[in-house]
């Protein structure tokens, strides 16, 4: 994927579905979703006025066709945006959201473990000293006593995020950084304008004014996102070409994002090949931790937020029975009863047989050809969660299609952390493979993307890595420094 800088030339503005009325400023400070970059890029692409580019026709209209309705750039896959900094030398250092079982600053240590609940059971295989919602067992309990502070630094850069998970110690202090030290925020009044004659002061915008806060990036600091459209050409739909280089091949190095028209230098940095500077999880069997009861720990930790949704019970597409799942913090890919994994290991071959089958309209004829992961998530830590919503406009290519408001969605915010049981080191892996966003390889390209609602836009990313219960002596933080088996 392109890897790209972005330097804003004013001030941004990142707003939600907050209501910005008097003294109250939403939400319009904060570090930008990653769908506001897709958006961006997605934009950009439409004025770029680029020939030869293939339209998908994805509007179902049954047996009254009766023209080409169709969008362009659907090809678009994007990642991030996250901090990146720029040193004296011309170095880049990317910085990434802090895992939420990590307070201490200045440390990549892990406090926050679950509870080892000895034989506290009841007959539903739950602790019964808790109200923990299905299909969670662990509490998650803090290793260290009861502090004022505020916790660790909300970043923390890809070295120290692969020391934290691979259990070593970090001794760079400048690993870490706080919101502050990457940009400010200044707040302004503005005057409410009626959408109906564009003028303030009158109709609807009588007497209304509001505050909103911008982002101001500090000088060595940068909106660091990765993206790529590889398109079909029209004309030659065996070909394609990765739109994204074409458009800043073109001289063109301005891209607005976010809200008010706000303008970025955007810097394409070489690829030369290199893995993608995301941090890479743990992924070989003899990396993860046996529990004393013999099962395998792994732990999943997002790199950027994710979304899932309540899905109803009924029929599916494919014709099979779904099952309701209440999504929200549980990713619907966990039976919400057992905490089983609920994904399979697909080999390629197989694959490449359900396309075949989906787009040639032949329905699920019901067979797997696959392998299950055998793990069920037994706890998870899990912030409080984002809004994300949007403005969409109305398509030309739809008549049906009047724009308006987007559907409001509460994501799980980066640094949630996800806590599995794997029956045996083949299943560690297994599982590892399906969740960290490289895969199984080392890094070269985005794999998996394990949010069910925007993943093309970089939600659901995440990294794993081992867990162990919290120690009888509490009170202390662990060692990092000691073998990972250990951590």
């Amino acid at each position: 994927m392109n890897r790209i800088l972005l330097q804003p030339t004013d001030v941004l503005f990142f707003r939600d579905g907050r209501p910005m009325t008097g003294s109250h400023a939403g939400h319009t400070a904060a570090w930008p979703l990653p769908d506001i970059t897709n958006h961006a890029f997605h934009a950009a692409l439409h004025r770029a006025g680029l020939n030869d580019v293939h339209a998908h026709d994805h509007i179902k209209r049954g047996n009254n066709r009766t023209g080409p309705a169709a969008r362009k750039f659907g090809c678009l896959l994007t990642a991030g945006p996250y901090p990146a900094r720029i040193g004296d030398n011309g170095s880049r250092d990317w910085f990434f959201p802090r895992p939420k079982d990590s307070t201490v600053a200045g440390s990549v240590a892990v406090t926050l473990f679950p509870t080892d609940n000895g034989n506290c059971w009841d007959n539903t295989q739950r602790w019964s000293g808790s109200n923990l919602p299905a299909p969670l067992i662990y509490a998650i309990a803090n290793a260290l006593p009861p502090t004022k502070e505020s916790g660790g630094e909300p970043w923390m850069n890809r070295p120290a995020y692969e020391a934290y998970l691979q259990g070593r110690a970090t001794n760079d202090k400048c690993a870490f950084a706080r919101d502050e030290d990457i940009a400010d925020q200044e707040a302004y009044l503005g005057i409410a304008i009626d959408p109906a004659t564009q003028t303030t002061g009158r109709g609807v915008a009588a007497g209304k004014i509001y505050t909103a806060h911008y982002l101001r990036l500090r000088e060595e600091w940068r909106l660091g996102v990765f993206a790529e459209a590889m398109d079909k050409l029209e004309s030659k739909p065996d070909q394609r070409r990765d739109l994204i280089s074409t458009l800043f091949a073109s001289g063109s190095n301005r891209i607005l994002v976010g809200g008010q028209q706000r303008v970025c230098t955007a810097t394409v940095l070489p690829n030369n090949n290199e893995p993608i500077p995301l941090p890479l999880g743990l992924m070989n069997p003899g990396d993860f931790r046996q529990l004393p009861h013999g099962k395998y720990a792994v732990k999943w930790v997002l790199l950027s937020p994710a979304i899932w949704p309540e899905i109803p019970a009924g029929i599916s597409r494919r014709g099979t029975v779904r099952q309701h799942h209440p999504g929200g913090w549980l990713p619907n890919w966990i039976c919400p009863r057992t905490g089983a994994v609920l994904l399979r290991v697909v080999p390629e071959e197989e694959r490449r047989r359900r396309r075949s089958i989906n787009y040639g309209g032949k329905g699920y004829d019901g067979t797997h050809n696959s392998q299950p992961i055998h793990a069920r998530l037994v706890a998870a830590l899990v912030p409080k969660p984002l809004i994300v919503t949007g403005w969409a406009l109305a398509s030309g290519d739809d008549p049906q299609d009047n724009g308006g408001a987007k559907s409001t969605h509460l994501a799980v915010a980066p640094g949630a952390v996800y806590y599995f049981e794997a029956d045996t080191p083949a299943d560690a892996e297994a599982l590892a493979s399906a969740l960290n966003w490289h895969g199984k390889t080392n890094g070269t390209e985005i794999k998996n993307r394990r949010s069910t609602l925007l993943g093309e836009k970089g939600y659901g990313l995440g990294v794993c890595g081992t867990w162990q219960h919290q120690q009888p002596t509490s009170g202390n933080v662990p060692d990092t420094a000691t073998n990972r088996k250990n951590q």
